[in-house]
């Protein structure tokens, strides 16, 4: 993100383009107002500004030529009562694709500058209205594809990280003061406070610490989705299966075998959690090139998988062919699924392996029996950390997050060392203050601009 100041007023359209009913067009900065008489004359008439969060119905025109361009709703959000913490003007005009570029195009002409990506919140960090951690979940709020990952979000949005992480930064700060108390009276026989209650204090943050990094793998599966690999020999009923959990006819299912050719892939949510479905050619020996490239991809895909369906149209013993890719597959992402459940035994019924290794879900693509029961095994499989989780502990959301705390983790680590073996307090400290700074630049406490600019470069125009 290039570099910018705080004197310009910034402008973006915040809805998306396209035909809609309504779009938002965004004012911010100390020209708020000013520009906004400029465009709109009705406000300029006016013996004062507007009320501050109440609507008025105005006529938009264009600065320069006059031309009326719409009839808008505008409000007024007064400094620091504002998203940004600046004079915010949000301008609601009617939806499509040429009122409100035009509309924008007007404030343009009046004297604001193009928001950048991410500018807004950029902004109400800055100005002190949200922290680093807020802002991450803003973007994560916008991007989130599935129920679970919008709460996890929403928690973040109203501080459940953040409260955490600065507890945990007013427990070092105290451990350092007492360690900086030993510093400070140098000639005592005895340290004012014993090594012993500093390194348990030490421990006792990095054990929280810990804690929180533990989160972070179910907070990269809520982000990316679960990969569910659809598996087995050729017209096995993959991709039967596979339209069926996606709920629309994505892969091409005929009784010929090897007719999906290459991997396709589909991202749903299945009971608010994310996953990433991807079904892959027919597993067997073949002269066909296309069809052996299709097959080299597909175990590239096994071998990244959350999850391995297995699908085989037995409901008994399974051939030599499936019972040797069943043992190579790690147990626990393996999930082995007998399709056509209409044709045979009761729907839904469970099925135990002849060589009791495994047990089968049986599910019918077709009249839909047993996909309830295995929607249900996919979120328990994927997610039961998340499921069992208390509501208000927090999650680690972000390679960024998860490496910040992991080098504050280090640096604890290192001072609980140095002091336990009695090297010089004053340099043990620095790890402890090491320690608070990664946090402190976690959660926005400090910034740089290059952390700003990787944060924000993320996020769409208008936010």
């Amino acid at each position: 993100m290039e570099s910018v100041g705080f004197d310009d007023t910034i402008a973006a359209i915040a809805t998306a383009r396209g035909r809609s009913a309504v779009a938002a067009i965004r004012l911010s900065g100390r020209l708020a107002l000013p520009l906004l008489e400029r465009v709109c004359p009705e406000v300029a008439g006016r013996s004062g500004p507007p009320d501050a969060r109440r609507q008025y119905l105005f006529r938009v025109h264009h600065p320069e030529t006059g031309e009326l361009l719409d009839r808008a709703l505008v409000t007024y959000f007064a400094a620091p009562a504002s998203y940004t913490g600046e004079e915010v003007v949000e301008i609601s005009t009617h939806g499509g694709s040429i009122a409100p570029e035009r509309v924008f195009s007007a404030l343009l002409a009046a004297g604001a500058r193009q928001a950048l990506p991410g500018e807004f919140t950029r902004r109400a960090v800055l100005n002190g209205k949200l922290d680093l951690l807020q802002a991450e979940s803003v973007a994560d709020l916008v991007d989130a594809r599935s129920t679970a990952f919008h709460r996890a979000a929403v928690h973040q949005m109203e501080r459940g990280l953040s409260a955490r992480l600065s507890a945990l930064r007013a427990d070092l700060l105290r451990t350092e003061a007492m360690v900086s108390y030993g510093i400070d009276f140098p000639d005592e026989d005895e340290p004012p406070i014993p090594i012993g209650q500093i390194v348990e204090a030490a421990r006792g943050t990095l054990r929280q610490i810990e804690l929180a990094i533990g989160t972070a793998p179910q907070g990269e599966l809520l982000r990316r989705g679960a990969a569910v690999v659809l598996a087995g020999l050729p017209n096995s009923g993959k991709s039967s299966l596979f339209n069926a959990l996606l709920g629309i006819e994505r892969a091409i299912v005929t009784d010929i075998p090897g007719t999906t050719r290459d991997a396709i892939e589909a991202d749903t949510t299945v009971l608010g959690f994310p996953f990433r479905l991807v079904d892959t050619a027919g597993l067997r020996e073949t002269q066909d090139h296309v069809e052996s490239l299709g097959i080299e991809v597909a175990q590239n895909y096994l071998a990244a998988a959350d999850i391995v369906l297995f699908c085989t149209e037995s409901s008994g013993t399974l051939s030599r062919q499936e019972a040797r890719f069943v043992r190579e597959v790690d147990a626990k992402r393996l999930l082995v699924v007998s399709t056509k459940a209409d044709l045979g035994r009761p729907s839904g019924e469970v099925v135990g392996a002849p060589a009791g290794s495994e047990e089968r879900l049986r599910v019918s693509a077709r009249s839909g029996v047993g996909l309830t029961a295995l929607r249900e095994r996919l979120v328990h499989t994927s997610f039961d950390e998340e499921l069992s989780r208390p509501p208000d502990e927090p999650l680690v959301t972000s390679e960024r997050q998860l490496r910040a705390l992991g080098r504050s983790a280090a640096e604890l680590r290192r001072f609980v060392v140095e002091i336990k073996e009695n090297l010089s307090s004053e340099f043990a400290v620095t790890h402890l203050r090491g320690a608070t700074h990664e946090l402190e630049e976690l959660i926005g406490a400090v910034t740089t601009d290059d952390v700003l600019d990787t944060l924000f470069g993320r996020f769409c125009v208008g936010k």
